[in-house]
């Protein structure tokens, strides 16, 4: 049986650096975004230990069926063959991420 694609979506929000992992990643409706749905998360109680990242980003994405990420927040989107931890950080903890740049306002 053929297996469904995994996508680990490393992106930015408020500061933090997100790395999530979705079934599904295409382009959205929505002009200049990113559609990201079927977050992937352990079965809650699955394990002895509890992954604070994981409950965390459990409880913030609860109701969430589909994510519409800014495309100029997207850092990379990579598919991958197996799930890892789920990770939030501080965006500028040593890495060189430099945003998308956006057209600048009108006067």
């Amino acid at each position: 049986m053929h297996a469904k694609k995994l996508y680990k979506v490393t992106f930015l929000h408020l500061g933090k650096c997100y790395e999530v992992y979705a079934r599904h990643v295409d382009t959205s409706p929505l002009w200049g975004f990113t559609e990201v749905g079927e977050l992937v998360f352990e079965p809650a109680g699955s394990g002895l230990l509890v992954d604070p990242t994981e409950e965390r980003l459990r409880e913030e994405f609860a109701d969430t069926r589909v994510l519409h990420l800014p495309m100029q927040s997207i850092v990379r989107i990579e598919e991958v063959d197996r799930k890892g931890a789920l990770v939030i950080r501080e965006a500028s903890d040593g890495q060189k991420v430099t945003p998308f740049p956006l057209p600048s306002k009108p006067r």
